[in-house]
Formats: C-alpha cells, structure tokens, sequence
C-alpha cells in the first residue's frame, strides 16, 4: 500500500511545463526580473486584486524583507501569534523587533483581537496577525485597533493565497500581506512568495532589499540582500496559477469528505467555516480532546503512521517555546494557543487525495476512539 503524506506538491503536465521554460533555451535570461517574472508579477496582481506585487524566492525572505522596509527603531514591539510558523517570530526577531505574543482565539485559531488592546505600548510600531489553514483573521477590527493606536499592519498570509473575505481578496488587507510559494503551499512557485500592497513607495524599497540596494549597472544606493526569484519558479508559477481553481475544487472535495466522515465524533473538534469567507482549503486540522475520544492526538498520528499515513502536528511546539529564546517567553501567556498546540493536528490533504483514501484515514481514526 502506498504511503499517503502530509501534504503532495501540485504540479503542472511534464509537457506543459516544458513549454513554459522551453523559451528559456533560447533567451538564456534565468533571474534578475526577467520575462516569466515579470509576467507572473502582472497576472497575480490581477487575480490578488492589488495595485503592486513583489515576488521574491521564498515568502520567509518576502516577510523579513517588508517588516524592514518600514524601519522600525530597533527594540520596537511587534504584536503577533506563537500559533505560526517559525518563520513569522524569526521574521520578526532578525529585523531587531521584539515578539508580544498576543493568544488566538478557540473558534478559528487566529489572532485574538480581544486581547491585542491589552499589550500595545508606547513601544508597540506594528500588528504581524497570521491567518492560519486558510482561516481569515478578523480583518476589521484589527484595522480599527491599527488606525486607533497609528500602527503598521502586515498579515502572514502564507495559508490564505486564494482566499476572499465579502469578495474581497486576502491580499488586499493591512499594509501589507505576505504569501509563501512553498511547495507545499496550495499555489507553488516551487520554492517562492510575494508581497502585496497598495503604497506605491514600498515598490522601490523592497526591490531595493531583494536586489542589493542595486539602482543601475554603476549605482547600489541601499544596502539590501539577495532574494529574487528566478524564471524557473515563475514558470511554474505561472502553470500551476492556470490550474488553480480546479486544484481548489479538488482541496474542497476532500474537505468536504472528511467533514462528512468526522462530525459529530466526541471528542473530535472540526474548524467551522467562518460565513463570508471563500476558503482554498489549504489546510484540515482536527483537535482531539484525549479525555472524551479516548486517545491522544500523539497516539492517533501513531496509529496512523503505522499504516503508511503521514499526519502533521501543525503548529507544535508555539514559537514561543524554541530552545532559541532561551525561555525568554511564557507558553502560559497564551493558553488557547498552548492548549490547541498539544491537541491538534493535520491530516493529509491534497488536490489528488483519492477519497477512498480518506475513507481509510478516517476509519484508522474513528479505531482510535475508546
């Protein structure tokens, strides 16, 4: 029986993708902004609905760099989420910023808008909110606490590509939103990610950051890194954004199967569809309550590896708890986001997930209940 992973890239046909690079031969033009880059940058404004994208070589660097182009005095405080990623402290701690850890809330695992009042200071310059497996954070009020206290607002969109809110896109919120291409992700460029934003004057500084600070053949006039992305990766980009939708639809389906496999379990908590939000079904995470299904979530996952299964505890440990800030932070500070942590977890989805594939993965955990 073939092993079934966490997750499966979304690929274009050989031949297809072939086609898309073939011209490459010809040009031998690989990076530095060429043909494919700029006309991946051109369509995804479009689909995103924003004036301006920058694509870089992945969404870690895409974050890192628009946190800096604001910059902020160093020491300043940065409220966010441990339920994230590395990726999203770590973005925040190599600009020199400090992390406040703010809790989610139990309904859809996001930021806790009811407790971000209660940590700004005067030190407090930004709000980096995560939208978590495709789950929107409460856009609105979030901007209402930004314009109150004068705060700069950059949305870790990494799960959210695809995803509307009322009709509106995803990348159209706060000052900014980051996404990851990553392979995994449910629209890859390979390895990738984007910035998107309306303020015309942040085109030049993240090209600046992504680009060396280069300005023409004989003028660097900022000090900036290397993170573009090459024509490879927007040739794939540009593929697998023709398929998108069909690759949603697909994510649906076997979202919908679990769902239809999974209610009404005790002890099984599922993530409500939140109403007005348009999912791209990025991610399917399942909190088990050890004390009423019988088992824990380590021992579900277990269960599953022992028959070719992969399932992920996504988001464990909190990155606040990382060997690398020396205790620094209390997981107690945030206990939604400490309990969930311990209790969820992340089954196998992808476009081409059979669902008699998810019958079995299913049956595998309804066994698990005592």
């Amino acid at each position: 029986m073939n092993k079934i992973l966490v997750t499966r890239s979304s690929m274009p046909d050989y031949e297809e993708y072939c086609e898309e690079i073939k011209e490459l031969w010809d040009s031998h033009w690989l990076t530095n902004m060429g043909k494919k880059h700029k006309q991946l940058q051109a369509e995804l404004e479009t689909m995103l609905d924003v004036p301006h994208v920058t694509l870089y070589v992945n969404g870690h660097l895409a974050l890192e760099n628009v946190i800096a182009s604001f910059n902020f005095p160093k020491g300043s405080e940065v409220i966010t989420t441990p339920f994230t990623f590395a990726s999203t402290t770590h973005a925040i701690v190599r600009n020199g910023l400090e992390p406040v850890f703010c809790d989610i809330n139990p309904k859809d695992y996001t930021i806790d808008v009811t407790k971000i009042e209660s940590l700004i200071t005067d030190k407090t310059v930004a709000i980096v909110p995560v939208h978590v497996y495709g789950n929107m954070c409460d856009v609105e009020e979030i901007e209402r606490i930004a314009k109150k206290y004068e705060l700069k607002v950059i949305y870790d969109a990494a799960h959210a590509f695809g995803v509307t809110y009322k009709g509106k896109s995803s990348a159209s919120f706060g000052d900014a939103s980051m996404f990851s291409f990553h392979a995994t992700k449910v629209f890859n460029t390979i390895e990738g990610g984007a910035v998107c934003y309306h303020d015309d004057s942040l085109t030049q500084k993240l090209n600046d950051l992504k680009n060396f600070g280069i300005h023409g053949p004989e003028e660097v006039a900022y000090i900036g890194g290397n993170a573009k992305m090459n024509e490879f990766q927007a040739a794939m980009g540009i593929c697998n954004l023709r398929h998108l939708e069909s690759e949603i639809a697909k994510r649906q389906a076997v979202v919908e199967r679990y769902r239809s496999n999974l209610k009404n379990i005790d002890g099984i908590k599922l993530c409500d569809p939140k109403s007005d939000v348009k999912s791209n079904y990025a991610y399917f995470p399942v909190v088990f309550d050890e004390k009423v299904f019988g088992a824990s979530r380590n021992e579900v996952m277990e269960k599953l590896a022992e028959n070719g299964i992969g399932a992920r505890k996504y988001f464990y440990p909190l990155t606040s708890v990382s060997p690398a800030f020396n205790e620094k932070y209390d997981p107690s500070d945030t206990p939604v986001a400490l309990h969930l942590s311990k209790r969820v977890l992340t089954l196998p989805l992808y476009a081409d997930l059979s669902l008699d594939d998810v019958d079995r993965i299913c049956n595998i955990i309804k066994s698990c209940k005592m």
